[in-house]
């Protein structure tokens, strides 16, 4: 059998837009469950849309989602160059769009801006899409030759027949079938010497061994003229996966403008990458079992293409939240707590009311445990934590809390009862504060939650808080926890 061979082939223009990494994993899984090899090509022929250092971005991207390549700019495997521009200055695709037009199956076309301005358009897909009418294939041999000569600027373009049919397969989709009068002659090679991404990839495809071409449905339409050029070259036609249409939550196509669209803005905004590689992963794919936490190794093992559904696939930020916190509630504490680090002491920074007091290690694994399960994504810490610095102004309503079966009124007569109690009291840690409040619950022949809401609420001023009243009082320390409690008694007596 054939080894499975298949590429990811980006262009420089900027940071990696999620339907470009969906592909990239898609193209990374069928490699290695097949056992074969993902290569990294660049393709920057594109030179108007060429972004500096987006060829790092690629790279880094890549690295970070865990994608490793087997060959690439920097991993000769045989079959380089791996960049495009340093192909088309090894005359790769001259070489190639020179055998087309010797077999009649390309042809210089000569016209100008003004004369293709005036062609006719049509919309595909809601762009306008202009018509070539085949001026330049009735030229003369003179005349292309007098043209050449004299340096005028020209491109090269596909031949394509004007009656017939073309067909191709798809691993998704089936077989398609199209009317060879809706293919247009496309632009091969272009004015400035470089070829066009339509006909470089096939080229690439064909001179790597690619086994496996997989991108987005978009190009299905420009499939056909594709298998016109391995036709007219002779070549074999790789395996097409074109992936289903990838959507915001308001069904419209995800674009590079959307504030989730690119894996770098959401490695910015606290997502891990791992959680991230897994949920893209199911957009378009599903496990026969309905599983959906999956690590790279197991998606490996797993992923059958096979699989990959034709319906759009909706990028669902709630969804990709939830999968996060999955991964946060799993990750091991330590890498947890150091990952944590840098938005805890952001948060505990703020506020003139505690920053004198500073927090110091303890204090931050501590809180850092408490976050650990109710948090999705690392952003999500500061508004769980900022009332450690600085008691927020709340309404003495809080108090009241039917299921504790406590009001304002009984909240303000334990606060009062506790407050000596917790003056006497000199081991401020958890266990210590739980079992004298608990001591006291019991005296008094109370709920758990009578006098732990109140307290809790005295010390936080939240009505939600990530651990209990002992809890958060052990990270406050003595002084700031009584100032609190007696402020909550100054606030529940001027009601």
């Amino acid at each position: 059998m054939t080894k499975i061979r298949t590429r990811f082939a980006p262009s420089p223009t900027g940071k990696m837009h999620v339907g470009n990494l969906r592909s990239a994993l898609y193209e990374f899984l069928i490699a290695k469950h097949g056992g074969g090899d993902f290569i990294l090509r660049i393709e920057d022929t594109d030179q108007e849309r060429f972004v500096e250092d987006a060829t790092q971005i690629i790279y880094r991207t890549l690295a970070r989602a865990g994608l490793l390549y087997d060959e690439g700019p920097d991993k000769d495997g045989g079959y380089g160059p791996y960049v495009q521009s340093e192909r088309a200055k090894a005359g790769i695709y001259w070489k190639y769009a020179r055998e087309l037009i010797r077999k009649g199956e390309a042809y210089y076309c000569f016209c100008g801006k003004e004369r293709l301005a005036a062609l006719k358009t049509e919309v595909v897909e809601g762009k306008e899409i202009m018509v070539y009418d085949k001026h330049c294939l009735s030229l003369g041999k003179e005349e292309i030759e007098a043209n050449l000569a004299s340096g005028k600027p020209y491109v090269v373009r596909q031949k394509n027949p004007a009656e017939g049919t073309t067909t191709f397969q798809d691993e998704l989709y089936g077989e398609i079938t199209v009317n060879n009068a809706e293919l247009d002659d496309m632009v091969l090679m272009k004015s400035d010497g470089y070829p066009t991404y339509n006909f470089a990839n096939v080229v690439d495809d064909h001179t790597m061994d690619i086994t496996h071409v997989v991108r987005g449905n978009e190009y299905l339409s420009s499939s056909p003229k594709y298998v016109r050029l391995y036709q007219a070259f002779g070549w074999k036609i790789p395996e097409y996966v074109h992936l289903p249409l990838l959507t915001d939550e308001n069904h419209k196509k995800l674009s590079k403008r959307s504030g989730h669209s690119s894996f770098e803005d959401l490695l910015e905004q606290g997502f891990l990458p791992e959680a991230v590689v897994n949920y893209i992963a199911l957009l378009g794919w599903s496990a026969p079992d309905s599983r959906e936490i999956f690590s790279l190794e197991e998606l490996i093992r797993e992923f059958d293409y096979r699989r990959i559904g034709r319906s759009p696939a909706v990028f669902d930020m709630v969804k990709l939240k939830w999968m996060n916190g999955e991964y946060l509630k799993a990750m091991e504490p330590e890498r947890f707590y150091q990952m944590a680090l840098p938005y805890l002491k952001a948060a505990l920074s703020q506020g003139e009311e505690r920053a004198a007091q500073g927090f110091g290690e303890a204090a931050f694994r501590s809180i850092a445990a408490m976050v650990k399960t109710r948090i999705e994504i690392f952003p999500d810490i500061a508004p769980l934590v900022d009332f450690f610095v600085c008691l927020p102004e709340y309404d003495s309503a809080l108090y009241a809390h039917k299921k504790m079966k406590t009001d304002t009124a009984a909240s303000l007569q334990v606060l009062r009862e506790v407050l000596p109690m917790l003056e006497k009291q000199e081991d401020y840690r958890n266990d210590a504060l739980y079992q004298r409040l608990l001591q006291y619950i019991k005296e008094k022949g109370y709920q758990n939650g009578y006098v732990m809401w109140p307290v809790r609420t005295a010390v936080s001023g939240k009505q939600v808080t990530p651990a209990g009243a002992t809890q958060i009082m052990e990270i406050l320390g003595k002084e700031e926890s009584l100032r609190r409690i007696r402020k909550g008694i100054e606030k529940l007596t001027s009601v």
